[in-house]
């Protein structure tokens, strides 16, 4: 279920000029800046605040009844978490000073240049965001509480550290700042982009689009559309899925794959919430949900000159790392029988049972493919059973299969010139291990990871389970 309210607060302008009240909301309106209130009355401000929540407000010193300065050490008193930007025609320095003094986020002088003011409320609302973004982060973690489970449902995990990036998404999906979502191929980004887009508040739709593998030109025309006779064969206009998502959620993954160019209009679309639609020399407007995803490390590819310095740091505000699930196979049960279920439920079978063992192997797997592999697995494995306890054989087959293609990841650093094989192999030993010394060890670390099971040790090694039964027959009788 999505939010009942939306979370975000207004902007409040006091001035007893309505004229600039006007302009002063018309400009941050024109930025971006939608909801905003004006009081020409000072006497309203406390009434006001006592009712409805505000997230920054651009304070008038001079007007009659009560003066702005008055105000600014009531609202600082009693209500600390608000910015208060200060605005008079008074610039002298000692105004200043007190002004700061008394706990003003900012000052501006009249007249107030509309720029100036963009950025300071801009400044200000980010500072909110990010202090309530804190407080409510602190209170989930304190409490291990989450407000919105529904919103997960899909995910299918009992993993403590997949339940702190829950919480973490609770918290950062209301703010309206772009998300990036990283984590290797098959973790399950788009499932935690559909959960940010459930709990923002927003009443548009989802709308996702794969970037990788397009060009500029294609890049644009499928985001921001196209004006008619922009090009050949544009017989028509054609709006962008930026405008389709108007009012909900653009989910942009492998953005690790844009060219720069295409970054560059990306950068723009974070930046200033607008971009021009193929062959338009006018801007339009958007108030969606960006959420992005990459499997690729944005951090190399700057290094490597293949993407923008200053996109990534736009990205940078909020992140959601998903762990691989080789870091959560306590979740191999879990998502077993979900696979299972899945898997039976249009062949119009039960879903078979499995025998622990299964687990066991699946737990010395490296899973290069992520919960896509695990998935892909079940669903081979279900549609070949023909009794009611699912085989193992298609799981052995096919991780045998992917250990020649994907060797296991490195757990530590790759080793330096002088740290070589024959050094390792001799610190273990004491000398140059003979091969069946070595071919001992490698049975034994395979039992051990196996838990003694010797059809799982069997398939670590490559092996078959009757060759693997020999060769120990003939170390025991050897030892």
């Amino acid at each position: 279920m999505k939010r009942n309210a939306d979370p975000r607060k207004p902007v409040l302008l006091v001035d007893d000029e309505e004229h600039i009240l006007t302009t002063c909301k018309l400009n941050l309106q024109i930025s971006g800046i939608t909801d905003v209130v004006t009081l020409s009355d000072s006497r309203k401000v406390l009434p006001l605040l006592a009712d409805e929540p505000v997230a920054v407000m651009v304070l008038d010193l001079s007007m009659p009844h009560i003066s702005g300065m008055e105000l600014l050490s009531r609202v600082v008193r009693d209500y600390p978490h608000i910015p208060v930007i200060v605005v008079t025609a008074n610039d002298e320095i000692e105004t200043v000073v007190e002004c700061m003094r008394l706990g003003a986020y900012d000052y501006l002088a009249k007249p107030v240049n509309s720029g100036r003011l963009v950025a300071s409320v801009k400044k200000a609302l980010e500072l909110c965001t990010l202090s309530g973004e804190l407080s409510s982060l602190k209170h989930r973690l304190l409490t291990d509480s989450l407000e919105h489970p529904g919103a997960f449902a899909s995910i299918i995990t009992g993993n403590r550290k997949m339940r702190g990036l829950f919480q973490y998404v609770e918290v950062v999906a209301g703010s309206r700042q772009p998300v990036v979502i990283t984590g290797e191929t098959g973790v399950g980004k788009e499932l935690f982009a559909r959960a940010i887009h459930e709990l923002s508040g927003c009443r548009g739709a989802f709308v996702a689009v794969n970037v990788a593998g397009l060009d500029d030109n294609m890049f644009s025309d499928t985001l921001f559309g196209h004006k008619k006779g922009s090009y050949t064969g544009a017989d028509q206009a054609r709006e962008g899925l930026i405008a389709r998502a108007a009012g909900g959620t653009l989910f942009l993954d492998e953005i690790g794959d844009l060219n720069e160019l295409s970054q560059l209009k990306l950068l723009r679309l974070l930046q200033e919430k607008e971009y021009y639609p193929v062959g338009s020399d006018v801007t339009k407007k958007s108030d969606a949900q960006i959420v992005l995803a990459t499997n690729r490390d944005l951090q190399q590819r700057i290094t490597q000159g293949k993407f923008r310095n200053d996109l990534y740091y736009r990205l940078c505000g909020h992140q959601i790392q998903i762990p691989p699930l080789r870091e959560r196979k306590d979740d191999l049960p879990l998502l077993l029988d979900h696979f299972i279920a899945q898997s039976a439920e249009p062949l119009g079978i039960a879903p078979p049972s499995y025998p622990k063992e299964l687990v066991d192997l699946l737990e010395t797997y490296h899973f290069p493919g992520n919960l896509r592999e695990l998935q892909g697995m079940v669903n081979d494995a279900v549609t070949r059973n023909k009794s009611r306890i699912l085989s193992q054989e298609p799981f052995r087959q096919a991780i045998s299969a992917d250990l020649g293609r994907h060797p296991l990841p490195e757990a530590t650093p790759a080793v330096t010139e002088d740290q070589s094989l024959q050094k390792k192999l001799e610190g273990i030993w004491g000398h140059f291990p003979t091969l069946q010394e070595a071919e001992e060890l490698l049975i034994g670390t395979a039992l051990k990871a196996a838990k003694g099971n010797q059809g799982i040790a069997a398939t670590m090694l490559g092996l078959k389970r009757q060759t693997l039964n020999m060769r120990l027959k003939v170390s025991k009788e050897n030892g």
